[in-house]
Parts: C-alpha cells; sequence; structure tokens
C-alpha cells in the first residue's frame, strides 16, 4: 500500500512481488462491501480515488464494478505488480482501453488531481504508514481539497490497542511451498508505534527446484488517538465524521481491532 517517505518506499520494493500471495487472506471484499454501504448512507460515486491502492486488489474490482478509479501508491514496484494483473487479464485491457482505472505515483500527503472527484478510499492500514500527526493533517487536508462538495472519504487504521498486542503475540510465521517469512515486531509505547520486521523466502522458479531467495524489510506504522484523528478531519473542513469498528456500522470502537472513519465534505 501507500506510505509516506523514501524509507517505506524502499520497503516494498522486493515486498511487491511476494505481497498477493503473503496477503491473499485480506478481506477485499468485506472492505468494498463497507464502502459501497457507506455510498448507500451519502451518495454513491461516479469517481473514486483509492489511496494507496498496493497491487490494485481493491481498485480493480472497483473498476469492474463500473466505478471510474484512480488508484494512487508511492512505491512503483507496487503499481507494477497492479499493471501485470491488468495486463494478464482481458478484463484489465478493457478497463485501460475505456479509461475506467488509471494508476498513478503519489505521495499521499501532497496528492492532487486535475478534477475533483465524489470518493476517496483508504484501506489496509494505509493511514498508519503516517508516522508524523503532521503528516495526517496533510493527507486528510490534500483528500478535503479534491473531494466535490458532499463527496466521502472513507479509510481504515488500527485500533492503539491493536498495535500493542502485535507486540504481545509474536512472532508470526508464514510457512507455503512458495514462499515463507518470519515476522516480528517491536513496539514504542510512548509513541505508540510499532517497527515490524519481515524476513521473506520467495522461490526461484527460475533457480531449479527447492532454491529460495530471501530478502527482508522493514515497515513502521504508528497509531493514534481516534478523537484525535475525529477533530483533525472536522478542522480540514469536513462537516461530519463517524467511526466505526471492524467492517461493522454497530461494533463499539473500544472492543475493535480496525476502526473505520467516514468523513463527508
Amino acid at each position: 500500500m501507500l506510505e509516506s517517505g523514501e524509507g517505506t518506499m524502499v520497503a516494498y520494493r522486493k515486498f511487491a512481488y511476494v505481497y498477493d500471495e503473503l496477503m491473499e487472506d485480506m478481506p477485499y471484499p468485506e472492505w468494498i462491501a463497507f464502502a459501497e454501504q457507506a455510498w448507500s448512507e451519502t451518495t454513491k460515486p461516479r469517481t473514486v480515488v483509492d489511496l494507496g491502492c498496493g497491487t490494485g486488489s481493491i481498485a480493480i474490482p472497483l473498476a469492474v464494478a463500473g466505478y471510474q478509479v484512480t488508484g494512487l501508491d508511492l512505491s512503483e514496484d507496487m503499481l507494477a505488480v497492479a499493471r501485470q494483473k491488468l495486463e494478464c487479464s482481458s478484463q484489465g485491457t478493457r478497463l485501460f482501453r475505456e479509461g475506467s482505472l488509471q494508476l498513478t505515483r503519489q505521495d499521499m500527503t501532497s496528492w492532487t488531481l486535475p478534477e475533483q472527484v465524489d470518493a476517496v478510499i483508504s484501506f489496509c492500514d494505509c493511514m498508519n504508514y503516517l508516522l508524523e500527526e503532521a503528516d495526517v493533517i496533510r493527507t486528510f487536508q490534500a483528500t478535503w481539497n479534491a473531494l466535490k462538495p458532499g463527496g466521502t472519504f472513507i479509510f481504515d487504521v488500527h485500533h492503539p490497542d491493536t498495535l500493542r498486542s502485535y507486540e504481545e503475540e509474536q512472532p508470526f510465521i508464514w510457512d507455503e511451498p512458495s514462499s515463507a517469512y518470519i515476522w516480528t515486531c517491536e513496539h514504542n509505547d510512548e509513541r505508540n508505534e510499532i517497527e515490524h520486521h519481515l524476513t521473506i523466502f520467495a522461490r526461484e522458479e527460475e533457480a531449479g527446484a527447492g532454491l529460495y531467495r530471501r530478502f527482508e524489510e522493514t515497515h513502521v506504522q504508528r497509531a493514534y488517538d481516534p478523537e484525535w484523528m475525529r477533530k483533525m478531519l472536522l478542522q480540514c473542513g469536513f462537516k461530519s465524521v463517524s467511526c466505526h469498528g471492524d467492517f461493522s456500522w454497530n461494533t463499539p470502537i473500544e472492543d475493535a481491532a480496525r476502526l473505520f472513519f467516514v468523513a463527508v465534505k
């Protein structure tokens, strides 16, 4: 997904090419369903921006469903994988030909488009990669500027307690024939910031059976107080902001692992 800063952009270079395999169990349909439910309560959009579109696992299905989608990401390698997925399908060729899906490299803290859009989404905890409060505010303001009046900004973040639980539950291990990883964490309680260390083993198909390429990645995320985020959204100009837990409109946010914000301009 999209992050701000050169350090995290470097981190997603090699990881981008095994990302889809390692994240195959991510609830992409649930993210899309949540967005469409939110839009049914406001106004169904025609134009949608996916901030931190990564390999296109949400942007592509939305474009197939008929939305005009622009996917933004800072990692050129993640975007390259998204383009490969499109090139390998007849639907992808059609989407590009019709202009239903555009992919572009931009920083989420300062992104712009030639015309305002109806809706912006940012899922899979992309916002947690913003490590300073000023960058969060800049992203909120850039998004407000890019939305049409009445447009919606929907995004998710880790609950602050979720990052603390990662350190308590580590290490995490994935072991499959084509890839494997060992994932450990270090948590900074003062900033509620966590550093993920991943050692990844990816099978080299061209090198012969049983040979794996090893590489290491470091990813840093920070969680913010939900009430502070709500206040910053309002200060940036959004007229209404609601917060929900774990893909549900009813789950109390204090019990949730993942928080969903719905802000209306």
